[in-house]
């Protein structure tokens, strides 16, 4: 069936680009970088940060030595610690032959906003740096899925690093361990210039699984040891989907992996934490999933169809500006969509699966290309989401080019809250004893 795109879409979606993809030599994969562990055992590796609530940012690390404490000093001044807080029982797990070391995890705080704080983890070691994130627009994420640990990772990173950003947002497959426990290690290493000085805010992929028939039924293991994020915070019961509020912006987190069905908690919890948003003091929702809900891409086809119809309309009923997805490893924008027709107050989806997995690019696209698909390209590459105020928002593609980093395609968005179409539509859709 042909998709027409309604004229009302262009009134909410202001679009810059629609042109397709130019042609240049496709990148190649490149071979894994593998970082070892260099400082003494005593020593914070593997350093990471994340949001923990409004004001406040769980500090991540890993100490082969599991006789250091869970405890970060920290301050404004570089060396001068006037703050300390102390964390849980630090943690260590096994996965069959492999021992990790000792898992650390500090919630610190209160903090200031747009503030730069100095840190030492355990007691000792290096320094390092982080900036909170505004309690303001605006506010700036930069956004990559599927990241593994190959040069074009290292490619990508470098270039999210050149130009700031305030949080990082990861749609799922962080390290392509898939099982190989030593790869979540050289990963860590990789991404700790970033990590450690950003919040990184992630949710899980399919290559971070890692179950195991009776064994590891469940998987996640080192994904969840690992990766902390703030779901006890957002009153869910699984790390593996929560969200957060930062500076006018509602993000959710979901588990494609998860249970998702309307009798599931994931379900339940997501419907919940729609009906606790507050437009007025975050006009803007965000969520994110590893399986695309809409991909025209022929790698991955239809997986996420089963949570699109368990969950789509939920979004749709919240007004979602923007899904973010990876797992395809190409780039593709979709125009505002649902139900599988442009609808100018559904959510823009953005599959953005580019980051530099060892797997490489997902070249097929379907032909022709459907109407409600804008741009897509097979490259590596990253993504900016500016939000400027409560009503527009500049999204922004960059391909990896190697030394460069080429902005390919870009968008103007106006907030579904501030929509006067959607408004329109929400009061003629009302029946006369809604408004008595």
């Amino acid at each position: 069936m042909k998709i027409i795109l309604p004229n009302s879409i262009f009134i909410t979606f202001l679009i810059i680009a629609t042109r397709v993809s130019p042609e240049y030599t496709r990148p190649n994969p490149r071979p894994l970088l593998l970082r070892q562990h260099v400082r003494p055992d005593s020593h914070a590796e593997q350093v990471h940060i994340s949001l923990a609530g409004k004001g406040y940012m769980r500090i991540s690390w890993i100490t082969s030595d599991e006789r250091v404490k869970a405890v970060v000093e920290y301050g404004k001044t570089s060396g001068e610690y006037e703050a300390y807080a102390k964390g849980e029982r630090s943690i260590s797990y096994s996965y069959f032959l492999y021992r990790s070391g000792a898992i650390h995890h500090v919630k610190i705080g209160p903090l200031e906003p747009s503030t730069v704080y100095y840190y030492r983890c355990g007691g000792s070691g290096p320094e390092f740096s982080f900036r909170t994130p505004p309690s303001a627009f605006p506010i700036e994420f930069a956004v990559a899925g599927d990241l593994g640990q190959t040069e074009w990772t290292a490619s990508t990173l470098a270039h999210v690093g050149a130009k700031d950003y305030d949080v990082f947002l990861l749609p799922g497959d962080l390290s392509y361990a898939d099982t190989q426990q030593p790869l979540w290690d050289s990963f860590a290493r990789l991404v700790e210039p970033y990590a450690s000085s950003r919040p990184w805010m992630v949710t899980q992929g399919n290559h971070d699984v890692e179950s195991f028939p009776i064994i590891y039924p469940h998987g996640f293991k080192a994904y969840n040891a690992r990766w902390l994020m703030p779901h006890q915070e957002s009153r869910s019961t699984s790390n593996l989907y929560y969200s957060f509020d930062v500076a006018g912006a509602h993000i959710i987190m979901l588990g494609s992996y998860a249970e998702y069905n309307v009798n599931s908690d994931q379900y339940k919890w997501l419907q919940a934490d729609l009906e606790r948003v507050n437009r007025s003091e975050t006009p803007w929702i965000f969520v994110l999933i590893h399986a695309p809900w809409y991909n025209s891409n022929l790698a991955h086809m239809g997986e996420g169809e089963g949570m699109r119809k368990a969950m789509e309309e939920m979004l749709y009923n919240a007004r979602v500006d923007i899904v973010f997805a990876g797992h395809v490893h190409a780039y593709e924008r979709f125009t505002r969509v649902y139900d599988n027709k442009a609808d100018p107050c559904g959510p823009v989806h953005i599959t953005i699966g580019d980051g530099g997995n060892r797997e490489g690019l997902a070249m097929l696209f379907a032909s022709p290309t459907p109407s409600v698909s804008l741009y897509r390209e097979p490259s590596f590459g990253h993504g900016r989401l500016r939000v400027h105020n409560s009503t527009h928002a500049h999204w922004s593609w960059h391909r990896n080019n190697d030394s460069d980093s080429l902005q390919a395609d870009e968008i103007w968005l106006e907030s579904l809250k501030s929509s006067l179409t959607c408004k329109e539509i929400e009061k003629t859709s009302k029946s006369p004893k809604d408004e008595l």
